[in-house]
């Protein structure tokens, strides 16, 4: 069985809608893109004059907008109930995050990483697809991410940095980045084979975003990310074998 995430990889373009030597050796982000409508890269610090004015909420509302988006509310229950049985299928954990409660994100990452996890070690598990080291897999990551964002998973998205999250960020950093944003489409360009250095795979995607925030106000960015993951090293952890993002660099061009 496919997982359903491959159904938004078409010709090396996907859509999430409501999102060697030379390898990079530190995240770096592009300055250009430094403000909250570009949450790829920038997710603490805001840029007021594009953003509505505060409101009060209600504490109701206060409520529903931490809460995030069900993978059931998102996709429709059937579908959800794949990606939850799939999800259980090939996590080894005691109580994973196969619930169709939880964001379509966090159960995908659990996939992806129970994949990575045991990936070369007898045959392939039925249901890993794309292979954990491809390119494809990568490019996944990338849309996990904005799929998260967009479910208002923040500690999912912040977790596809790293372990640790985002370099330099916390998570109620990165969070409050995001409080004016209404929504995030990625499209994901075409991919190239990445490279391999001091044993990591290096892969880069290429990427246009396009979001919008609460006052209606569009903005694009187009650049890549650079993601990365360790090339099957002895002694490993689960965390090092999936992939991570590794650098962003974005600029903002003209809105469509």
């Amino acid at each position: 069985m496919r997982p359903l995430l491959l159904s938004w990889i078409l010709s090396g373009t996907a859509l999430i809608g409501l999102a060697a030597c030379g390898a990079p050796t530190a995240p770096k982000v592009d300055d250009a893109a430094n403000n909250s409508a570009a949450p790829a890269v920038v997710a603490g610090e805001g840029n007021d004059a594009a953003q509505s004015p505060m409101r009060t909420p209600t504490a109701a509302a206060e409520t529903q907008a931490a809460r995030p988006l069900s993978c059931a509310a998102e996709i429709g229950s059937a579908a959800a109930a794949k990606r939850v049985k799939l999800c259980r299928d090939v996590s080894p954990a005691t109580r994973p995050p196969c619930n169709a409660a939880n964001s379509c994100a966090m159960i995908e990452d659990e996939i992806a990483r129970s994949c990575a996890l045991f990936d070369g070690d007898g045959p392939p598990m039925a249901g890993c697809t794309p292979a954990p080291k491809s390119m494809e897999a990568a490019a996944a990551m990338v849309l996990r991410y904005y799929s998260a964002i967009n479910a208002r998973d923040y500690g999912t998205a912040w977790s596809q940095w790293g372990e640790d999250g985002r370099p330099g960020q916390t998570l109620a950093q990165f969070e409050a980045g995001f409080t004016h944003t209404r929504s995030t489409r990625v499209t994901i360009g075409k991919l190239e084979p990445g490279d391999g250095g001091a044993g990591s795979i290096y892969q880069t995607v290429p990427v246009t975003v396009d979001s919008q925030l609460e006052d209606g106000t569009r903005q694009r960015f187009v650049g890549d990310y650079v993601v990365r993951r360790v090339n099957d090293v002895d002694g490993a952890s689960p965390a090092q074998l999936r992939w991570h993002i590794g650098q962003a660099k974005l600029k903002a061009v003209p809105a469509v």
